[in-house]
C-alpha cells in the first residue's frame, strides 16, 4: 500500500531540522537491562530544548511554509509539549504564533507557552474545544493551523528520530513507542521499516486512553479518568496515523499508571533523568509485558521530561513506598504527654527516619482517651520495617503497617 509519508520525507526532514534540534543521547542502560531482562537503550528526548520530542514535527512543518505566508502566523491548539515545541522554533523563525489551551490549563504550562514568545488564548474546557477554537481562528485570520500529529510534514519530523537510533544501533530488534495520536510512532515506523524491515516497533498507550486500540478495532470503549501519562491521554487518534500504524506497527500494548509511576521512579534514581508520565510509558511496557521484550535488543523513546514538580513530588514518595524504602504505620497510643516523644525515640534508636506524622483523636474506633498516630517512616528496606515494628511492640504500642 502506498503510506502518506515516505522514507524520502523523513530523510529530507532530517536534513531540514539537523541544526535546529538536538541530535539526542542513545546510551545503553546497564541497570534497567538487568531488571527488565532486555538489552534496552533510550532515546532521550528529554534532552531537546523544550524537553520533548515534539520540536521535530513542529519545526519541520513549520519549515514547510511558505514565505509570503508566514507573516500572517501559525495557530496550534496544546495544552503541553506540542505548545512548546511549535512557539519556541516559530518564534527563532520569526512567525507569529497563537497557541489555543484549554481553560483549565495549569498556569505553569500558559506561562512557559507564552515565554517561548506565543499569544495565548483561552477556550473551552478540554482538548476538543480548544482544537475547534484554533481551527476557527485559522480559518478567519488566515493564518497556518499547525496540528499536534496528524499531518504528514509533523509525521515526517518525528520519524528522524529512527533514523538517528539505528544509525547509532542498526542491531536493534524492537523499537518501543509512547501513543497519544500516533504522530511519534508513526514515524518512527515508516523511518525503520524503510531501514530495517526486519525490526519490531511496538506501541504503548495507558490503560486509560487506548484510543489507537479503539481506532483498530481492538478495544471499545476509553475509560478515561485521570492519568500520570496525560501527553498520551488523548480520546481520538488521528486519521493518517491510524492508517500507518495498522500497515507497519507490530503490536500496541496497554500499561497501568501503576506501572508508569515506577518506570518514572527508576529513571530518577538510576539514570537521574527526569521524565514525564508519558515518556515512562515505553519502559513501563518492559516492566508489565517482560516476557514480550526479554533478551531482545530494545530502542525506548523516553519522549518527554515535562512534568509538573507536585507530580513528581508523589511519585517520588509512592515509588519509595513501592520499594519498600518508606513505610506507614499506624500507632494506638493513649493520649497523655510525653507519648510521642517516646515513640519517636523508639524508632530513632532503630535508625528510622520520621519524615510525617499525623495525630488523630477523631477517628471512629479509636476510644475516647486515646489517639491514633500515623507515622512515615523511612528505612533501608522491608527487613528494616520489620525491625522498627517489633521495637515498639516490645515498647507496648499496637502497630499496624498501613
Amino acid at each position: 500500500m502506498t503510506l502518506p509519508v515516505t522514507l524520502a520525507e523523513i530523510e529530507g526532514a532530517a536534513d531540514a531540522i539537523r541544526d535546529n534540534v538536538v541530535e539526542t543521547p542513545f546510551p545503553r542502560a546497564v541497570t534497567i537491562s538487568e531488571i527488565t531482562g532486555a538489552d534496552v537503550a533510550l532515546k532521550l528526548e528529554t534532552f531537546q530544548f523544550t524537553a520533548s520530542f515534539k520540536e521535530r514535527g513542529a519545526l519541520n512543518r513549520l519549515l514547510k511554509i511558505p514565505e509570503a505566508e508566514r507573516s500572517l502566523g501559525v495557530v496550534a491548539a496544546s495544552a503541553g509539549n506540542h505548545a512548546q515545541g511549535v512557539a519556541y522554533h516559530a518564534r527563532r523563525l520569526g512567525i507569529p504564533v497563537t497557541i489555543v489551551m484549554p481553560e483549565t490549563t495549569p498556569f505553569s504550562k500558559i506561562t512557559r507557552t507564552k515565554t517561548l514568545g506565543a499569544d495565548v488564548v483561552l477556550r473551552g474546557g478540554c482538548f476538543a474545544d480548544s482544537y475547534a477554537a484554533a481551527v476557527q481562528l485559522s480559518s478567519k485570520s488566515g493564518a497556518t493551523f499547525v496540528p499536534a500529529f496528524d499531518d504528514a510534514a509533523i509525521i515526517a519530523g518525528q520519524g528522524t528520530i529512527a533514523l538517528e537510533m539505528l544509525d547509532v544501533r542498526p542491531d536493534l530488534d524492537v523499537i518501543v513507542v509512547p501513543i497519544g495520536g500516533g504522530g511519534l510512532i508513526s514515524g518512527i515506523a515508516i523511518a525503520a521499516k524503510a531501514r530495517k524491515p526486519s525490526i519490531a516497533v511496538i506501541g504503548v498507550q495507558s490503560e486509560a486512553y487506548p484510543s489507537m486500540l479503539v481506532a483498530l478495532g481492538r478495544a471499545t470503549t476509553i475509560p478515561g479518568g485521570s492519568t500520570v501519562a496525560e501527553g498520551i491521554a488523548v480520546e481520538q487518534s488521528g486519521a493518517l496515523t491510524r492508517e500507518i500504524v495498522s500497515a507497519l506497527v507490530d503490536d500496541v500494548l496497554t500499561v497501568t499508571d501503576s506501572a508508569i509511576e515506577q518506570a518514572m521512579g527508576l529513571y530518577l534514581e538510576i539514570e537521574k533523568v527526569v521524565v514525564e508520565g508519558a515518556g515512562a510509558a515505553s519502559l513501563a511496557a518492559l516492566l508489565e509485558h517482560e516476557s514480550v521484550f526479554r533478551r531482545r535488543r530494545c530502542g525506548l523513546v523516553v519522549s518527554g521530561a515535562n512534568v509538573d514538580l507536585r507530580v513528581l513530588s508523589s511519585v517520588i514518595m509512592r515509588s519509595l513506598a513501592r520499594s519498600g524504602r518508606i513505610v506507614r504505620l499506624r500507632i494506638e497510643i493513649a493520649d497523655q504527654p510525653g507519648v510521642l516523644a517516646r515513640i519517636t525515640a523508639v524508632i530513632g534508636e532503630e535508625r528510622g527516619n520520621i519524615i510525617d506524622v499525623t495525630h488523630r483523636r477523631d477517628l471512629p474506633g479509636v476510644a475516647l482517651r486515646d489517639a491514633m498516630l500515623e507515622v512515615s517512616v523511612e528505612i533501608r528496606d522491608r527487613s528494616h520495617a520489620e525491625v522498627i515494628v517489633a521495637a515498639l511492640r516490645a515498647a507496648g504500642y499496637t502497630v499496624e503497617v498501613a
